[in-house]
């Protein structure tokens, strides 16, 4: 039923088109593999009337690029901060909306040959890690976390973004909760003045150095390391628990109470059975969406509005094949509330196509 009346739209919005639509967007390396499906099925729905070009340059640039009008909708891992939603008010009379389309994990990957078993790793020892402390894998620290493993003295290489990174927010996000050194030292946000390390970008970036260097560890989202063979820790949880990242356990994670603005960290869950470095990603819009400069006609308002419906609704069955998890009821149902605030030119076309 829901796919008939969306192709019911679909032709109606056909009807208005003079040609197909691109919509372009631009962010989130994070979440790239479900976006590139979603733009193939999406094409392939509206029989090419309605194209998704998304560019993966980082959530950083996905943000940077939403901010300058360059783009239909950004996609971030971090939901823009109260100063950039304060920005968005004051330059163009609106506001912004983060909406929740998905939710993913970041993997602590690493290469170590020979190693059989995922390595468990506490955050305080990831963050020493990171911070150029720990400098061999067979240190006192890690070894006593993995008692049965034979780890080598080999250097520990660290891989990390050099671009601005959702994903870097998420990791550093964490690590500002679980190490008082990290948060003094080096923070939490999408760019780091980092203590140590050789820089990658994106996420493709960081899993490609980390295979072709031996002893090197980095960070990057669940389905880059499934996709590259790469093996990931087993993370300590403030329950005490060593936790893979799994879509159940990345589920359990978004177990936490949603502000009106969907706007929530997940990391260091409290669930017993969560991975505790979890998060949504955000598709960022304008809510009157003429104000942004990308957006040329009405037409092309509403198709971005008839996209993302569908991004929520029959476009989350292609997550979980991906890695990622699909919506729960509650944060789907806030981003359709989000979406439906969208207007144009005055007229309410959220809610419009949000009814049908």
């Amino acid at each position: 039923m829901k796919r008939k009346t969306l192709l019911v739209a679909l032709v109606a919005l056909g009807l208005a088109l003079a040609q197909p639509v691109t919509l372009v967007g631009a962010g989130s390396t994070f979440v790239y593999p479900l976006m590139a499906k979603w733009g193939d099925e999406y094409n392939k729905l509206t029989k090419g009337q309605v194209r998704i070009n998304y560019q993966s340059i980082g959530s950083g640039g996905g943000i940077r690029q939403f901010l300058e009008q360059t783009v239909h909708f950004g996609a971030s891992d971090a939901p823009l901060s109260d100063a950039q939603m304060k920005e968005v008010r004051s330059r163009f009379k609106t506001s912004a909306l983060n909406l929740p389309v998905t939710l993913g994990a970041v993997a602590v990957t690493y290469n170590l040959p020979g190693l059989k078993e995922p390595l468990n790793l506490t955050g305080e020892v990831v963050a020493a890690i990171f911070m150029g402390e720990i400098k061999v894998w067979n240190d006192p620290r890690i070894q006593s976390l993995n008692p049965q493993a034979k780890l080598p003295p080999l250097p520990i290489t660290v891989v990390r973004r050099s671009d601005g990174s959702g994903t870097t927010y998420i990791f550093s996000d964490y690590l500002s909760k679980v190490s008082p050194e990290w948060a003094k030292q080096v923070g939490r946000g999408t760019s780091l003045e980092w203590p140590t390390g050789i820089g990658a970008k994106g996420n493709e970036g960081v899993a490609g150095a980390v295979r072709q260097s031996p002893g090197a560890i980095g960070y990057v989202e669940l389905t880059y390391a499934v996709q590259n063979n790469l093996p990931y820790a087993a993370v300590q949880n403030r329950s005490g628990r060593f936790i893979l990242p799994t879509l159940d356990s990345i589920r359990e994670a978004s177990n936490v109470p949603l502000p009106g603005d969907a706007r929530v960290s997940l990391t260091d869950t409290r669930s017993p059975t969560g991975y505790p470095i979890a998060g949504f990603v955000y598709v960022l819009l304008y809510e009157k969406l003429d104000v942004n400069k990308a957006v040329k006609t009405e037409a092309e308002a509403r198709a971005l509005v008839e996209f993302l419906k569908w991004a929520l609704e029959e476009g989350q069955t292609f997550a979980e094949p991906l890695k990622y998890v699909r919506l729960g009821e509650i944060p789907r149902e806030r981003a359709r509330a989000l979406l439906a605030r969208v207007t144009y030119q005055g007229k309410p076309i959220g809610k419009e196509i949000l009814s049908r």
